[in-house]
C-alpha cells in the first residue's frame, strides 16, 4: 500500500496528506547533510517571554521579501526587524489555529499593508476572515528562498510545518519550522479540542511522528513555536536542536507502540488553561485589528478610588502589577497582585474575565506599554483606567492601605508543624508531585476561588508556590475574600535552597488531574 493510502486509511481528519507524491523528491535526501543558509538569508527568532512563544522572521535579501511565522499580537518587533534588514514582510504564516495566544497575523497584515495571512485549510479548518489557503505540498516563493508546506496533524487537525530551502541547492533544506507539532524534548499536546477528539488526535500524532519527517536528514535544525515554560506540551526544552537530536533523545520519538505512547503522552500533560478555548475561537474567527495598544486613562487617587468602588461581579477588575514585596508592604484593598513579569499573560488568562474592564496600579506609569502588551497577547483589551502616580500618589493623598505579611522560609520552618496555621501550595500538579512542604495542603491556583470552603477561615493561611509570584496572586485573592493570609517570598525555591526537608507523594497523579493529597 502506498504511504498516502495507508495514512488516509488510518485517520479521518487529514493525516493522509502528510506525504504527497510530488513532495517525495524533496525528501529523498536523507543521506545528504544540510548546510547553513547563505548570507542572502535572514533568519531571526523572536522570543515572547511568559508565553514562551518563538516566532520567526525569515527573509531573502536578494528579493527583499520576508515571512513571519506565528506572530504575536503586538507586531512592532517584526516590523522594526524587517526594516533593520531592509526587508518587506509579504507573508504572515500560521502553523495552526493557536490556543495559547491571540495571533498577530491580521495585525501584521494591517500594519504593513504588504503582508497577506496564509493559514492551513487541511483537516477541514475554516476561518471567519480571508486567508490565503495552505495545503500540503504548497510552496511559498520568496525569490531565493522557498518554503514547502508539510501537513503535520496531531496537535490539531490542520497543523502544518514549513521546510526551508534555497533555490541554488533545493535538495538540502536549512530549516524546519515545526510549530506546535515537534518541540525540543517534547511534542504538542492532543487534548485541546475536547475529550471527544483527544483519543483520535493522539493516534494521529503518533503516526505523524513516525512518518512526517522520516526522509529528512538528521542534521537539519528545527525551529519550534515554543520553548521551556509553555504549557503547549510537557517538559518542553529550550536549547537549539536538530531533527537527529530529537530522534535520539526526545521521549516522544522513542515509542514503537501506539498504546504506550498515548498512555505516556496523556499522563504527562499539565492542566489546560481556562482561556485556551477562547483563544482558539478568536483566532479562527479573526482577531480584532487593534492598530496599536489600547488607550488607558490615568486617574488621580480620589478619582481612582471612585472607579474601583464599582469593583464586583459586574464592575471593574482591579490588578496591582507591582512586585510581591511592594504589594505586601502596602496596596489598595481588593487588588489582585499579578506581578511585573511577562507571566502576567498566562495568569491574566487564568484569573480574569476578558469582558470586564481592568483597572491598574503599576510600579511606574511608564510601565504601561509593556504591561498592556502582556495583556493583549491573550485577548484583554478593555481597561477602565490606571492610578496616576501609583501608590506614592495614593499614600500621599492620605488614602487607606492594606498589607499582606511576608513570611520568610526560615520563620515558616520554625513555626512548623503548626496547629494554628494552614499551609497551602498553589503550584502545578507536577510540581507538587516532585516535592512539597511537609504538612501542606494542595489547591491549584486557578481553582482556589471555587475551593475556598476547603480552608478554615479561623486560621491564618500561609501560601507558597515556586518563587512567590503565584502565591502572591493567591494571597491577594484570599485577602479579598476575608482570610488572614501570609505570602512566602522565594517559596519552594528558597525552602529547598535553605536545605529544609520536603515530602513526595507515594503515587503521583496524572498531570492534568488537579486533585492531590
Amino acid at each position: 500500500m502506498h504511504r498516502r493510502d495507508f495514512l488516509a486509511h488510518s485517520a479521518g481528519i487529514g493525516l493522509g496528506a502528510v506525504f504527497l507524491p510530488h513532495a517525495e523528491a524533496l525528501l529523498m535526501n536523507a543521506h545528504q547533510e544540510p548546510f547553513a543558509p547563505s548570507n542572502h538569508v535572514v533568519l531571526e527568532p523572536i522570543r515572547t517571554d511568559g508565553l514562551a512563544l518563538i516566532s520567526y522572521l525569515l527573509g531573502d535579501k536578494k528579493s527583499g521579501k520576508a515571512v513571519v511565522i506565528d506572530p504575536r499580537r503586538d507586531v512592532d518587533v517584526f516590523v522594526n526587524l524587517a526594516q533593520k534588514h531592509g526587508l518587506t514582510i509579504t507573508h504572515a504564516l500560521e502553523t495552526h489555529i493557536h490556543a495559547d495566544f491571540v495571533s498577530g497575523s491580521r495585525e501584521l497584515a494591517a500594519r504593513t499593508g504588504t503582508a497577506q495571512v496564509h493559514a492551513s485549510v487541511e483537516g477541514g479548518a475554516q476561518y471567519g476572515f480571508p486567508v490565503q489557503p495552505l495545503r500540503h505540498g504548497d510552496k511559498i516563493d520568496l525569490g531565493h528562498v522557498v518554503l514547502s508546506v508539510l501537513h503535520t496533524p496531531g496537535h490539531t487537525p490542520e497543523h502544518i510545518s514549513f521546510l526551508a530551502v534555497e533555490k541554488t541547492d533545493p535538495d538540502r533544506p536549512f530549516a524546519l519550522f515545526t510549530g506546535d507539532f515537534l518541540f525540543v524534548n517534547s511534542v504538542g499536546r492532543p487534548d485541546l479540542l475536547g475529550v471527544e477528539q483527544t483519543s483520535e488526535l493522539s493516534q494521529i500524532l503518533f503516526r505523524t511522528l513516525q512518518t512526517a519527517f522520516a526522509k529528512l536528514p538528521d542534521a537539519i535544525p528545527i525551529f519550534p513555536a515554543h520553548g521551556a515554560g509553555s504549557p503547549c506540551g510537557s517538559q518542553i526544552g529550550d536549547s537549539d536542536s536538530t531533527l537527529g537530536q530529537e530522534r535520539r533523545s526526545n521521549p516522544a520519538l522513542q515509542f514503537k507502540e501506539e498504546a504506550a505512547f498515548i498512555e505516556w503522552l496523556l499522563a504527562s500533560q499539565p492542566p489546560v488553561p481556562y482561556y485556551w478555548p477562547r483563544m482558539k475561537k478568536i483566532n479562527a474567527a479573526g482577531p480584532e485589528v487593534l492598530g496599536g495598544l489600547p488607550d488607558v486613562p490615568a486617574f488621580s487617587p480620589k478619582e481612582f478610588q471612585k472607579l474601583i468602588a464599582a469593583n464586583g461581579s459586574k464592575g471593574v477588575q482591579f490588578v496591582d502589577n507591582r512586585h510581591m514585596l511592594a504589594f505586601g508592604g502596602g496596596h489598595v484593598a481588593g487588588a489582585l497582585n499579578i506581578g511585573p513579569k511577562a507571566d502576567l499573560s498566562i495568569w491574566a488568562g487564568w484569573m480574569l474575565d476578558p469582558e470586564r474592564p481592568i483597572a491598574l496600579v503599576l510600579a511606574k506609569d511608564s510601565d504601561l506599554p509593556e504591561v498592556l502588551a502582556w495583556f493583549i497577547r491573550v485577548g484583554y483589551t478593555k481597561f477602565a483606567g490606571m492610578l496616576k502616580g501609583g501608590m506614592d500618589a495614593w499614600v500621599g493623598d492620605g488614602l487607606p492601605i492594606a498589607m499582606v505579611p511576608q513570611l520568610s522560609v526560615h520563620d515558616l520552618k520554625a513555626a512548623l508543624p503548626s496547629s494554628d496555621k494552614q499551609v497551602v501550595d498553589v503550584r502545578q500538579p507536577v510540581e507538587w508531585d516532585m516535592g512539597h512542604l511537609p504538612g501542606a495542603q494542595y489547591i491549584f491556583l486557578p481553582e482556589l476561588e471555587k475551593k475556598l470552603d476547603r480552608l478554615d477561615r479561623k486560621k491564618p493561611v500561609v501560601v507558597y508556590c515556586a518563587s512567590g509570584f503565584r502565591s502572591s496572586i493567591a494571597a491577594s485573592l484570599l485577602q479579598r475574600h476575608g482570610f488572614t493570609v501570609m505570602n512566602v517570598p522565594g517559596s519552594f525555591k528558597a525552602w529547598t535552597a535553605a536545605g529544609f526537608p520536603v515530602e513526595k507523594p507515594a503515587q503521583p497523579g496524572r498531570g492534568t488531574d488537579t486533585e492531590r493529597r
